[in-house]
């Protein structure tokens, strides 16, 4: 989530004696034009045009600190992410009280790794204004990433105090509390997600993993299910498959191997799913052709499944 700022400049020029005024006036007013036209072909999409509207205006006028922070916006949208640091570093020590530019800032560093100057830029932003939800949610990212649970536990429900409606927040305590395999945590969390955006397709491929983690498998099925119902997913059909198979539905376990394969045929584990399957159907010819297929695709399952292979197929897998 960036911040761009909206806030048009419009400088008014003086009649003034002075004949060194006027000039740094309208100085000042062809910079505000260049700005302007940047903020419209950002919008417009364009974002070369705008990019370079940025340059002439920053140009014209060093000073100007939002436009330091839009330009920075539009390189992070072309992929330079160090471009766009830098930039946002410069929107901030003209205007050390920005916090979009805090926020902006930490956001790209939580893209490139840099946790710890990510949490610190977050908890600028924070002190300027307690209540920025995202921020909290944020800095919990960045803490989740550095392993730090607890603390990141801590963020993402002081987001949801300040803004209960903040869906990925809780999409995200979920995540930390599955991490320490606090799975009825996560479940809880995952069902708030859903409460408040009921399509919010990870959130149900999440908390089937953990209803699945629990031998819940009839609740995985109904989670995974919803979630290839709005998004269809090779891995989330691979996923659905293996629960089927536990629960001895080897017709539907089939069905849903076969989709995944569909989707991504280069999934090697649905491919030694439907295998295992063909094997207990006495499809031994099929089977070996899918395990066949798997074991080129992911040379490790040649090993995974040797025995099972050797056993139930009368030969060394090749």
């Amino acid at each position: 989530m960036i911040i761009c700022s909206q806030l048009k400049v419009f400088l008014a020029i003086g009649m003034l004696m002075l004949s060194v005024i006027p000039i740094v006036a309208q100085k000042k007013q062809k910079a505000s034009d260049y700005y302007n036209s940047a903020l419209q072909k950002q919008d417009n999409g364009d974002l070369d045009g705008a990019l370079a509207d940025y340059d002439r205006a920053i140009e014209l006028q060093p000073s100007l600190d939002s436009a330091y922070n839009n330009r920075a916006n539009i390189k992070l949208q072309k992929g330079d992410l160090e471009g766009a640091i830098s930039d946002y570093s410069k929107a901030i020590a003209l205007n050390p009280r920005s916090v979009e530019t805090y926020f902006n800032r930490g956001d790209v560093r939580l893209q490139k790794g840099d946790y710890d100057a990510a949490i610190s830029d977050f908890t600028n932003a924070l002190q300027l204004v307690p209540e920025f939800a995202m921020a909290y949610n944020n800095r919990g990212n960045a803490k989740k990433f550095r392993g730090e649970f607890d603390g990141a536990i801590d963020d993402y429900t002081k987001a949801i105090q300040f803004n209960p409606k903040l869906v990925i927040a809780f999409y995200n305590r979920g995540t930390a509390h599955q991490a320490r395999q606090d799975l009825a945590g996560a479940i809880k969390d995952y069902s708030l997600a859903l409460a408040v955006a009921p399509e919010f397709t990870d959130a149900y491929i999440n908390r089937g993993q953990a209803r699945q983690a629990q031998q819940n498998l009839d609740g995985a099925i109904a989670d995974y299910s919803k979630a290839v119902e709005l998004k269809p997913d090779a891995g989330v059909y691979y996923a659905l498959g293996t629960v089927r198979q536990a629960k001895k539905d080897l017709t539907g376990a089939l069905a849903d191997y076969s989709k995944a394969i569909g989707l991504d045929p280069n999934l090697a584990q649905a491919y030694s799913g439907r295998a295992v399957i063909e094997t207990l159907q006495g499809r031994k010819e099929e089977a070996i052709q899918d395990f066949e297929k798997a074991f080129k695709l992911e040379p490790s399952l040649r090993q995974t499944f040797k025995e099972f292979f050797e056993k139930r197929l009368g030969r060394s897998p090749q």
